[in-house]
């Protein structure tokens, strides 16, 4: 326990040593929010895997896909390293720092209101997000209270209130930049935590060749799967291993704390390098996640044993850990606060900064100078962490009992309906320059509503759509769709200005540092 509590305190201490180091550079908010576009690769590399892998991940996910899909899960975390990571840097990479910057936008709300001349878009992607990343926050409070409970034997209340309280501090202080630099080294403890967790708990059931012998030897008749089932290539449930694949993967491409990474890069000519960089991040812990997830079978008999239901799965990853040293504990616990606090950070900027900025600001309070801007983003960070820990509080003690039970529920709606949203309307409004407003909030009310029935009618909606995540894929997916078919027979509404949004493409590239 000493070793445990030894680890924290000194991740405690120097998480709130930077974001108090980086206060003075935090004075505006173009620094407060973008870091005044001047980040470099590998710290946008970092920030953007930390950003995208926390306990959601390690505990949730891998708990439960895992279980499922035994070790075809290991096709998400490649998924995750190559579509979700390598192809969103390579896609919209370069594109997004040059038009985000070129209209001045700040926020992926404040990009759909001037690259589709709607404010009214603005205020509505505003509130979309912020409604929306409440849940998905309250899902890493979920999933690190689980492993705090088993390291520590502690009410998991006090566990999300640390966690909310320690976020508050460095976020509030040193804002974006305090953020990306301890994403560099939250990122390097997942980087090395991960593989040393993988390592002792393949070890632990005999080596990497006996763990897929037992694994083959895994049945459930109650699910109809034989042996064999656990070790094919795409597992007993490939229909649903797409799904969860879209979602984990395609579905960063649409999600704003994600692709606040590209606004903030100094410069397109990094685009490359943060590309590589965030590919082999996700290789190793998207990857190492979903490969220890996939064993969790083999652990099936001492869940019995300690009184765990099989249908548990936020609790299989916390089990396996258990059987850990104090030590090995110790790092795990790290680990995934590390990842934890970095993916709360980014969540809860994105949140506080749009509300204010795209929603607030020119709307309900008509004057609003550069100080109180940061008084306001300040304010809701705190305000958006309380709303969170108190879903994720319910979430624990059985409030939502049903549809919203499980860590991947939470976010399978979030990343749904925030990805469903703004993932084609974002992607076709860099480039293609036919994209009309009308086809846009389209794709918003049809994501956002499909997700909100799914989310309180599940058992009315097709069989492959009582999932929350198949659900928040079909939306990804329609809305490739929507946009496009729906522009076909709707007018652009200024064709010039258009032309002169993509004109930033054309020019000489912008400097290595802007204002």
């Amino acid at each position: 326990m000493f070793v445990q509590i030894l680890l924290l305190l000194v991740f405690f201490a120097v998480t709130i040593f930077v974001g108090l180091y980086f206060r003075k550079r935090s004075s505006n908010v173009n620094d407060f929010v973008l870091g005044g576009r001047n980040v470099g690769p590998w710290l946008s590399a970092f920030s953007y895997g930390v950003t995208y892998f926390s306990a959601v991940v390690f505990v949730g996910y891998a708990g439960q896909f895992g279980w499922r899909f035994g070790s075809a899960a290991i096709w998400i975390g490649l998924g995750n390293a190559f579509i979700g990571s390598m192809a969103a840097w390579l896609v919209l990479g370069r594109r997004t720092r040059l038009m985000s910057h070129h209209l001045k936008a700040a926020t992926m709300p404040a990009f759909f209101g001037t690259r589709y001349f709607s404010q009214a878009l603005k205020i509505a992607a505003a509130l979309i997000v912020f409604i929306f990343l409440i849940p998905y926050t309250a899902s890493l409070y979920n999933g690190l209270s689980r492993l705090f409970e088993m390291a520590f034997n502690i009410d998991f209340k006090y566990c999300i209130i640390a966690m909310g309280v320690l976020t508050a501090i460095f976020v509030v202080a040193g804002g974006y930049l305090a953020t990306v630099v301890n994403d560099l080294i939250q990122g390097t403890i997942q980087l090395v935590g991960i593989v040393a967790v993988v390592i002792v708990a393949i070890n632990s059931k005999g080596g990497l060749f006996a763990a897929f012998n037992g694994l083959s030897e895994v049945s459930d008749p109650a699910a109809g799967i034989a042996a064999g089932g656990f070790t094919s290539i795409f597992g007993p449930d490939p229909v649903s291993l797409i799904g969860v694949l879209i979602l984990t993967s395609l579905g960063t491409w649409g999600l704003p704390q994600m692709v606040a990474r590209f606004y903030s890069i100094k410069s397109e000519k990094m685009i490359p390098k943060g590309a590589i960089v965030s590919t082999i991040f996700a290789l190793f812990v998207a990857g190492g996640c979903y490969f220890l997830g996939s064993f969790g079978r083999l652990w099936t008999d001492s869940l019995v044993a300690e009184g765990i239901p099989l249908g548990k799965f936020d609790e299989i990853i916390p089990h396996i850990l258990s059987g850990m040293g104090e030590v090995m504990i110790g790092v795990v616990i790290v680990l995934v606060f590390a990842a934890s606090i970095s993916t709360l950070s980014s969540l809860v900027m994105a949140s506080a900064s749009t509300l204010t900025l795209d929603f607030l600001k020119g709307h309900v309070v008509k004057k609003m100078d550069g100080k109180r801007q940061l008084l306001v983003i300040r304010g809701l960070i705190v305000v958006f962490i309380i709303i969170s820990s108190s879903i994720a509080i319910m979430q624990i003690n059985g409030v939502f009992k049903g549809n919203l039970r499980f860590i991947a529920d939470l976010m399978g709606v979030s990343w749904g309906a925030l990805a469903g949203s703004f993932l084609a309307p974002f992607l076709y409004g860099l480039y293609w320059k036919r994209a009309s407003t009308v086809s846009v909030w389209c794709c918003f009310i049809f994501s956002t509503s499909l997700m909100i029935l799914n989310t309180f009618f599940r058992s009315s909606f097709p069989s492959i759509l009582q999932s929350p995540i198949n659900a928040g894929a079909f939306c990804m997916l329609a809305g490739l769709v929507i946009v496009p078919l729906v522009s076909a027979f709707t007018k652009v509404k200024d064709k010039a200005a258009v032309e002169e949004h993509f004109s930033c493409y054309e020019k000489a590239k912008l400097p290595e540092r802007t204002a």
